[in-house]
């Protein structure tokens, strides 16, 4: 009798630890998929209540096991070019990182994989639209496809608002 239940409690530590490695391996796989050199542009909304501004934006990300670094730049109204990165770094489903963007504060990353995206909740370096939240979603699109997307509250209406999109393809 003791035998048969040490047998199936090694039996169930086996399986979890068999679970546990897969989630690891499988986020590994993930974000493997997303390194390389990327190229591409979008929208940038500076402020909620102003006009959009196209980029074109060039990526360089490298994956490092559960680690992923992407650095770049996104120019803007011809001239403008700015430098912005992020390092994540998968703990099972879980994640964490910093993003720096183009007026250079570290930003702070948490959220969680589903699917082919990775949901950030954004804690800002500085107030933006009048807090300083948002969301960053990370979303693979087929094998050489990526989207950057930041989703902010309009302060006036509530309302959600798309503040950045930049859809990248692999090169």
């Amino acid at each position: 009798m003791l035998q048969r239940k040490t047998i199936q409690l090694l039996l169930t530590l086996g399986a979890l630890s068999f679970t546990t490695g897969s989630g690891i391996a499988d986020e590994t796989a993930f974000l493997g998929s997303l390194e390389g050199r990327w190229t591409g542009g979008g929208t940038v909304l500076v402020r909620i209540n102003r006009a959009p501004i196209n980029v074109s934006c060039n990526f360089d990300s490298q994956a490092n096991g559960a680690a992923l670094s992407m650095r770049g730049t996104c120019r803007g109204l011809l001239v403008v070019s700015r430098s912005i990165s992020a390092d994540l770094r998968s703990n099972g489903a879980n994640y964490t990182g910093v993003y720096v963007g183009p007026r250079g504060g570290r930003s702070a990353l948490s959220g969680s994989r589903r699917g082919n995206a990775i949901n950030f909740n954004v804690r800002w370096a500085r107030e933006v639209n009048g807090d300083r939240s948002a969301n960053l979603i990370v979303q693979k699109l087929g094998e050489n496809g990526m989207r950057l997307s930041t989703i902010d509250e309009d302060p006036n209406s509530g309302k959600r608002v798309v503040t950045s999109e930049i859809n990248l393809r692999r090169i």
